[in-house]
Formats: C-alpha cells, sequence, structure tokens
C-alpha cells in the first residue's frame, strides 16, 4: 500500500503537468484546494519532490512550483522509492533496500518465490507508467 504522502505527491505532479501548459507557476495553495490535499502535509511534500529535483519553486507574485523534469520523464516507480522507500512487501525481496528476514533460511523459504513474482510484476507496471501516461 502506498502512503498518503506518495498518493498526494502524485496527484500534485499530475496537477502541475495539466495545468502549467501556459508556462504558469503554480502556488501550493491552488493544489492544495483542487486536489483536496491538506495544505501544511502538502508544502512538506512540494518540499521534498524540489529537493528531488522533479520540481522547481519560485517565491513571490508570479511565484509557485513548476516541474523540473518533462512528465514522461517521471516514473512511478523513481517517485514511490523517493517517497515511500521500499517499493517490495518483503525486505528480502527488494532490489534497492534488500535486507534479509532474521528469522528465515532464503535456501529453504517457500514465502519468496511468490513475493518476488509479485515485486516483479508490480516493477513492471510502475516502471512502465510516467505522470504523462497518467494524465487525464
Amino acid at each position: 500500500m502506498i502512503s498518503k504522502k506518495c498518493k498526494y505527491a502524485i496527484k500534485a505532479l499530475l496537477y502541475l503537468a495539466d495545468n502549467q501548459d501556459d508556462g504558469r507557476s503554480i502556488f501550493s495553495t491552488e493544489i492544495a484546494q483542487i486536489e483536496n490535499i491538506p495544505q501544511k502535509f502538502l508544502e512538506t511534500i512540494l518540499r521534498e519532490l524540489r529537493n528531488f529535483r522533479l520540481l522547481e519553486s519560485r517565491r513571490g507574485k508570479t511565484g509557485g512550483y513548476r516541474l523540473n523534469k518533462k512528465p514522461s520523464e517521471i516514473k512511478l516507480t523513481d517517485l514511490m522509492r523517493m517517497m515511500d522507500g521500499p517499493i517490495a512487501l518483503l525486505p528480502c525481496v527488494s532490489l534497492n533496500y534488500y535486507y534479509p528476514c532474521a528469522e528465515c533460511d532464503e535456501s529453504r523459504c517457500t514465502i519468496k518465490p511468490v513475493f518476488e513474482k509479485v515485486r516483479d510484476s508490480t516493477l513492471s507496471i510502475l516502471e512502465n507508467t510516467t505522470i504523462e501516461m497518467m494524465r487525464n
């Protein structure tokens, strides 16, 4: 399950992708209101997205947020890892955050192969889905 933080990040990026075609920056208050995201929580998320270089921001009357990458360059796998960390359901099947299970002998584990298949299927979908593909 993805966190609310990740879900809101996706919603914010989709909103920006759909509404900045005219070249304008968009205030967080607009995104929060239209997408029904708590303002303070959204500010934290947008700062993180800016730190990850997915967004740029400007202050002032013409300020706000803009995408720093094309929507076609923002993959859901990357975004989910930025926001939530591992995508795999078990640490022993994670590609980027592998950690062995303390109570398990991986060579005899019958759970791991099933969750590797789940991981592979999930990654295939998420790796091949971008913000651009999700736009209205």
